[in-house]
Order: C-alpha cells, then sequence, then structure tokens
C-alpha cells in the first residue's frame, strides 16, 4: 500500500469513528435535549457550514439540478434514516443497534435487482440469507434489544437502503457537494414543522451545549474525510472497512454506557460483517 492510498484508508477510519461519535453524543445528549431537536441543531449548522464555506466557491452549481425530486426525496430518506436510528439509539445499546443498522447493504442488494437492473446470483442469495439470520441472532428475544427499537432500526435501514440506491443512480449526474448540500437543507427544513412537537431547550451546561452545537461540524468534517478518502484509495480497499464502524461503536458504548455485546449477539454481529463483506467483494468484482 502506497502512502496516497495509506492517507485515505486512515481518512476513511476517522470519519468513521466521528460517524460513531455523533451517535454517541446523540445518545448521550438526548437524555436532556428531545433527538429530533438534536438532529434539527445537525443539520442546520451542517447547512449553515456549507453557505459560509462552500458556496461561495461553487456558487449556483451547489443548488442547480435537473433532477430536484429525487434529489430531495433522496435527501428526504437520509433524514428519516437518521431520525429513526436515533430513536432507536435512545432505547437500544449503540453496539448491537449499529450491528442490526448494518443490514443496510442486504437490503440494497435485494433492490438492486428492480431499481437498477442488477441480477442476484445464488452466491448473493446465500450472503443475504445469512446475514438476515446475524440479524435474528442479535435481535432474539432475552436479548439487549426491545421490540420497538429494533422495528425503528429496520425502519431507518430500509429508508437508509432507498438513500444508498438513488445515491448510486444520481452519481452520474450530480456531484457530491450538491447531495450533500441538498440533504443539510431538506433535513433543515423537514425537521422544522417536528420542532414544534418538542421542547426546544439547550442542556443543562456549557459544554453539553457546545457538544449539541458541533453535531453539524463533525458530520460535515466526516463527510468530507469520506469523500476525500474515496480520491486517494480505491473503492475495493475502504468500501469492507465499512464495518470498522462496529469496533468504534462498541467502544464508545463500553466507555460511555458501560454497554457491552454478549455472546450471541457477537456472533450475530460477526455474521452480518461477513456477509456484508462478502456482497462488496462480489460486486467489485
Amino acid at each position: 500500500m502506497n502512502v496516497r492510498h495509506l492517507h485515505g484508508v486512515l481518512l476513511f477510519l476517522s470519519a468513521l469513528l466521528l460517524f460513531a461519535v455523533i451517535d454517541t453524543s446523540i445518545k448521550y445528549l438526548s437524555a436532556y435535549v428531545a433527538v429530533p431537536v438534536l438532529l434539527w441543531l445537525r443539520f442546520v449548522v451542517h447547512l449553515v457550514s456549507m453557505l459560509a464555506v462552500v458556496a461561495p466557491r461553487i456558487g449556483w452549481e451547489l443548488v442547480v439540478t435537473q433532477r430536484p425530486w429525487v434529489m430531495i426525496f433522496r435527501a428526504l430518506m437520509l433524514v428519516c434514516s437518521s431520525l429513526l436510528l436515533q430513536l432507536a439509539f435512545k432505547r437500544m445499546p449503540l453496539a448491537e443497534t449499529t450491528s442490526l443498522f448494518f443490514v443496510t447493504p442486504l437490503i440494497v442488494a435485494l433492490m438492486a435487482g428492480p431499481m437498477l437492473g442488477e441480477k442476484l446470483r445464488l452466491r448473493t442469495w446465500i450472503a443475504i440469507g445469512a446475514g438476515f439470520s446475524g440479524a435474528l441472532l442479535v435481535a432474539r428475544p432475552g436479548g439487549a434489544l426491545v421490540g420497538e427499537g429494533v422495528a425503528l432500526t429496520l425502519c431507518a435501514a430500509l429508508c437508509y437502503s432507498i438513500y444508498q440506491v438513488l445515491t448510486r443512480k444520481l452519481s452520474a449526474s450530480e456531484p457530491v457537494m450538491r447531495q450533500l448540500f441538498y440533504t443539510a437543507l431538506v433535513g433543515t427544513i423537514v425537521m422544522l414543522p417536528v420542532l414544534g412537537m418538542f421542547p426546544i431547550a439547550m442542556p443543562p451546561t456549557w459544554g453539553l451545549s457546545l457538544l449539541a452545537l458541533s453535531l453539524g461540524i463533525l458530520a460535515g468534517v466526516g463527510h468530507f474525510f469520506f469523500i476525500r478518502a474515496f480520491r486517494d484509495s480505491p473503492a475495493s480497499t475502504l468500501s469492507p472497512m465499512m464495518y470498522f464502524q462496529l469496533v468504534w461503536v462498541s467502544l464508545l458504548g463500553w466507555a460511555v454506557f458501560g454497554q457491552y455485546p454478549d455472546s450471541l449477539s457477537l456472533v450475530g454481529m460477526l455474521v452480518i460483517v461477513v456477509s456484508g463483506i462478502s456482497l462488496v467483494l462480489q460486486r467489485q468484482r
């Protein structure tokens, strides 16, 4: 691995760490502030950051698109996924919830047939079946997960799968920065009516308030690292590393909340990871 590829790998792992920190922070802050309020803060700070830093350099290219409704629907799916997942984190441990959310590649593989015209081979079906078996181990009765949280997580994974499929369809015509801008814009607007259903209040200390306000900055930096990593390293190197986020959330869940998966959950998480990596490698071949 040359220096540039190594740089891409480090950026990628750093992005995954930032995403894990965001999830952990929202779960921690949700004891003081409603989850929708925290998500709105994340989107609005992200939007203001892009308007201040990116818009002056790119101009109207950041906004003008020939497929506005698809862009808006794609962003809406990410907003729904983020909201549902954070509500699930409020109810369940980080590691198990994240591993259950990682059935997303399996759902994307199922959607790729009717939506993208891709054929599903026998080994793809085997990987999908194995992955869902791992999800059943994680979400088994008597485990650390609750029914409501499992339903929220699976709905979040479904929304995120649609978001990923639409991202692949739009990637040929829409620049990454434009897609990021629409995500921040739609998230800011859509979450506004939701705010009326919850009390708007900042955390009780300055430190927690700064943490809440930093969510959008962390998200922007994380996405920048994520995008830049794919410029320095090939997707075949980076994509299987996506599951390293399970390591970050497991460590953070243990350090912040004292939560650690039991043995059966760890087996289920491993099965989900192996099946997901198998799908990634099949697609890249």
